[in-house]
């Protein structure tokens, strides 16, 4: 996966950035939650700090940072608050495409902060299996083409200034192609809001689309290469980031169950929850299992920088290892802590439903074991569309 290069504002944004999470990403978490409100204040203050166009170019007028440094956005952000780091996370997704196939003036909104972005890949018709759409794409006598679908769970929608659209292609063969959609398109619906057990700030809600007029310039990369593009660009920046995601929740989790050991006594016995055996070793093997996961997201970025032969083989497996990891460091917490992590002013409680997103999120964590087997095994990772 291409990385950017290097810029002198790259430090200093990321400071920047991480100023922003702690003074207004944080602060607004648990009513965001709460309210199930999209995180406006945070994503402003965040655009502003350079935060979206982290990823971007610096002679377009972004931070120039790698992926190792917006994995670390990401994982401080997640830690904090779900809903933002999903938002961001998306958005990162989406630029990646933008950056290599998308108009000039796009891209520098990008990098300015004046533009949001996200993935609109999943359907109604073909669910989880965003390799496969349903929704179409037909050229209507003119230059400009009309997409008809019914995506489904489209992170940021009504919010966004433009979704990276999948439809069937035009008349290429392929399973696939990619447009550059704006968010106010005649024809776009958004279908209600959402009101979801977990990540319940980050406005994902299906999107329907009727007629919706596009020019052919709106393509991003050629007609039925947009599995191949999505492949080599979008899928490798969002598992990795996903699993920046899950360990940023499996850190904020850990920390509050420390935390609570430390501090809660038994007062017949005179001694914290610290000094309980039992205790002590499922914190122990918590802590073992977010470290392995932690070890293997590093490993895969250094796959990544350094062109390794499994590079590939670490992407899929990434996600699948932190999301699982992430479900079970929630739950091992949830145990730990008690009746006291069943409720909200511990912050347990909403960090518990935001780890357990990752697994249902495509490529589900079922998808990506098919994928490392057929990888492994020498096999096509998709079987074509009937």
């Amino acid at each position: 996966m291409p990385q950017p290069a290097h810029s002198a504002r790259t430090p200093d944004t990321v400071r920047d950035v991480d100023a922003v999470i702690r003074d207004v990403v944080e602060p607004l978490a648990e009513q965001v939650d709460r309210e199930g409100a999209f995180p406006r204040d945070g994503v402003r203050a965040l655009a502003a700090a350079g935060g979206l166009g982290l990823l971007s170019a610096p002679e377009l007028g972004g931070a120039g940072a790698d992926l190792r440094q917006a994995a670390g956005v990401v994982e401080r952000l997640a830690g904090v608050c779900g809903s933002t780091a999903m938002v961001l996370l998306m958005h990162y997704a989406a630029v990646s495409v933008i950056e290599a196939h998308g108009p000039e003036t796009v891209r520098r909104a990008i990098a300015e902060g004046r533009h949001l972005s996200t993935l609109a890949f999943s359907e109604k018709g073909s669910r989880s299996h965003f390799w496969a759409p349903v929704g179409t794409a037909e050229q209507d006598g003119t230059d400009d083409v009309l997409l008809n679908a019914r995506k489904s769970w489209v992170t940021s929608a009504g919010e966004a200034d433009s979704y990276v659209w999948s439809s069937r292609p035009l008349r290429a063969a392929g399973p696939m192609t990619l447009w550059l959609v704006p968010s106010d398109s005649a024809g776009l619906d958004v279908h209600g809001d959402y009101d979801g057990f977990g990540l319940r700030g980050n406005a994902s809600s299906p999107v329907g689309a009727k007629d919706v007029r596009v020019p052919k310039t709106a393509r991003l990369a050629a007609d039925g290469e947009g599995l191949a593009t999505a492949l080599e660009l979008a899928l490798p920046r969002f598992l990795v980031l996903s699993a920046a995601f899950c360990t940023g929740v499996s850190e904020a989790l850990l920390a509050l169950a420390a935390d609570h050991l430390r501090t809660t006594h038994l007062e017949h016995l005179r001694q914290p929850l610290a000094e309980q055996p039992l205790a002590r070793r499922d914190y122990a093997l918590l802590r073992l299992r977010a470290d392995a996961a932690r070890a293997f997201l590093d490993d895969t970025l250094a796959a990544l920088d350094t062109g390794r032969p499994d590079a590939t083989m670490r992407v899929l497996q990434v996600k699948a290892l932190a999301a699982e990891t992430a479900a079970e460091v929630a739950d091992g917490v949830m145990r730990l802590c008690g009746g006291s992590a069943f409720r909200r002013e511990l912050g347990v409680e909403r960090r518990f439903r935001d780890a357990l997103a990752a697994r249902v999120m495509a490529p589900t964590t079922e998808a990506l074991h098919d994928f490392c087997g057929r990888a492994g095994l020498g096999l096509p990772l998709f079987e074509e569309a009937r």
